[in-house]
């Protein structure tokens, strides 16, 4: 597909940009009694990642086995939604407890029954199976309001991919793992410097306080392992150690470009390119870029479910 997303409808988006690039819309049980409250029927596997059929089947699958459940006396369960530019997340209603989370770029089919106004749909691939999942759902009121969310969170999320190449947010993940790992290097500082000076306390004490003390003319003072505490303003010349032997000297540092004590050039995400990224970031970022060409399909579909499916 050339466009990220397409419908048999041109309808205008029903939310602000912002709303959803920078928080997300929740359908959820925050009126009492609302009928428009999302109620989960189950995810089923499907062989196609999208197609009016494929749905068709899926649907009338959950909707049989969903009928089979409440026959015995199990109610459908509330969920929440939380749409955004990063995905639709599924909660349970009350416990708010985190049931799905379906990342934007995997969802590549999203439907609402016309003839069944309260049932919508979509299709998602799996992360960890690659299986394509297809979600349905039954609110009263919302379905067709939540397909065109999903729809236009798919539009957004595809152009801003676009704009940054999804740079953006692989940044601040390369930025979070430095920055937790100059964390964890102060602290094994921190741990060295205390075992240098317990070593440190404990040559003093195996010192023979009433030994005569030898006058020695003034000379550089040496740490415990007989180095020259390091100077910038020192000059780079030989100094002899305690044991006779002369040090090598000190290479010179060239002072155009900075580094760290490990000797890596600092970190400047403003100039990081598709290279730069580690193989597993790389393969993430093809991941999204192969999920928002698939585009999305977003359209008003007619299941023609039987009736003994009509009621859940």
């Amino acid at each position: 597909m050339n466009r990220a997303f397409s419908r048999k409808k041109d309808k205008t988006w029903i939310h602000s940009p912002e709303a959803l690039t920078k928080h997300f819309i929740p359908y959820n049980v925050k009126i009492p009694n609302f009928p428009g409250i999302p109620k989960f029927l189950g995810n089923a596997e499907v062989e196609q990642p999208k197609g009016t059929e494929i749905v068709k089947d899926a649907v009338r699958k959950l909707k049989f086995a969903r009928h089979i459940k409440k026959s015995e006396g199990q109610k459908t369960p509330k969920v929440e939604l939380q749409i955004s530019i990063y995905g639709v997340k599924i909660l349970e209603a009350k416990t708010k407890e985190n049931l799905h989370n379906c990342q934007l770029h995997r969802i590549s089919f999203c439907a609402d029954d016309k003839t069944d106004k309260k049932i919508f749909t979509f299709i998602c691939k799996d992360a960890e199976s690659n299986k394509h999942m297809c979600y349905v759902f039954d609110s009263e009121k919302c379905a067709e309001e939540i397909t065109l969310t999903i729809g236009q969170a798919f539009d957004l999320a595809y152009k801003k991919f676009l704009e940054t190449g999804g740079k953006d947010v692989e940044t601040r993940k390369q930025i979070a793992s430095l920055q937790k790992r100059i964390q964890e290097l102060e602290t094994e500082n921190i741990e060295l410097k205390k075992k240098v000076q317990e070593l440190e306390i404990k040559v003093n004490v195996t010192k023979d306080p009433t030994s005569p003390r030898v006058m020695a003319p003034p000379s550089p003072s040496t740490d415990l392992f007989d180095m020259v505490p390091f100077s910038p303003a020192s000059p780079l010349l030989p100094i002899p150690s305690s044991n006779g032997t002369e040090l090598p000297p000190l290479p010179i540092r060239s002072s155009e470009t900075k580094r760290d004590i490990f000797g890596a050039e600092p970190f400047d995400p403003f100039i990081s390119v598709g290279g730069d990224f580690p193989p597993d970031i790389q393969s993430k970022l093809d991941e999204m870029q192969e999920g928002f060409k698939m585009g999305l399909t977003l359209e008003g579909t007619v299941f023609s479910l039987d009736p003994l499916d009509s009621k859940c």
